[in-house]
């Protein structure tokens, strides 16, 4: 999975989603959540994946935004949704609102310390 950067106006797969029978307003609500903080990860509350992730940005310090896709409201269509912009699993996370991808893309990111400069320049680590 490469990284997308989501700028200010819909991407062409944001565009492509908006259009699915889900609309505008779950498309553009996801698209928000991506840049309300530096770190993003939406996850599932049982899946060990998500809690491996969520467990590495906390030993760095980093406190993200952590949505349990199977416990808010809606949980579904922003699986979906995320599904639509090339994230067919969870966890999925967003650094500076980039789509990094899920747990394998981390992992390989931090074993080739391109994680912690990421976060730094996304502003969600101080050093």
């Amino acid at each position: 999975m490469s990284n997308t950067k989501i700028d200010d106006s819909f991407s062409d797969q944001w565009q492509q989603w908006a259009a699915l029978s889900f609309g505008y307003q779950t498309a553009l609500r996801v698209k928000n959540m991506v840049f309300e903080r530096p770190v993003v990860v939406f996850s599932k509350s049982s899946c060990i994946l998500s809690h491996t992730v969520k467990s590495l940005f906390n030993d760095f310090g980093v406190n993200p935004t952590i949505y349990e896709l199977d416990e808010i409201a809606r949980g579904r269509e922003i699986e979906q949704a995320l599904s639509v912009l090339g994230c067919s699993t969870l966890p999925t996370v967003f650094i500076g609102g980039e789509l990094v991808g899920g747990a394998n893309e981390i992992m390989s990111l931090q074993l080739k310390s391109g994680l912690k400069p990421m976060l730094i320049r996304a502003g969600a680590l101080w050093v």
